[in-house]
């Protein structure tokens, strides 16, 4: 009889894709920072790579990025998913996995939603509830 694994609650990632994501996350960091990357698109622009979320069986990585300053994301994000192959196989270089996953490029939007959520606490409707 074959043995299951339980599966988490919640999906919530495992140990496993979390130190996978994260190994992806500072191959990626070092790659970008050191302008491994030949792309004009890329070449002055520094990259920040807040995470990497792994899906379970650790074949397909999405890397969420920003720009410095937010400027010009959509085209960095284009210029990053048009330069996977090439990513993939400098972060291959780097890490010992035994398959190398497919990178997928997504703007990370979660700085915005923080300034979004500090401003709802500043307007003077909630501030007023939070203070009875």
């Amino acid at each position: 009889m074959a043995k299951t694994r339980p599966i988490a609650s919640g999906g919530a990632p495992s140990q496993r894709q979390l130190r996978v994501g994260e190994v992806i996350r500072r191959a990626l960091s070092e790659i970008l920072q050191r302008g491994e990357l030949h792309d004009p698109d890329l070449a002055h622009v520094s990259v920040t790579v807040s995470e990497v979320k792994v899906a379970p069986d650790l074949r397909h990585a999405t890397a969420f990025v920003l720009p410095l300053g937010g400027v010009n994301t959509a085209e960095v994000v284009r210029a990053l998913g048009r330069n996977r192959i090439e990513l993939r196989r400098l972060v291959t270089d780097r890490i010992d996995l035994r398959f190398s996953p497919e990178l997928a490029f997504q703007a990370d939007t979660r700085f915005d939603q923080m300034d979004r959520t500090r401003e709802v606490l500043r307007s003077p409707d909630v501030r007023r509830d939070l203070e009875d």
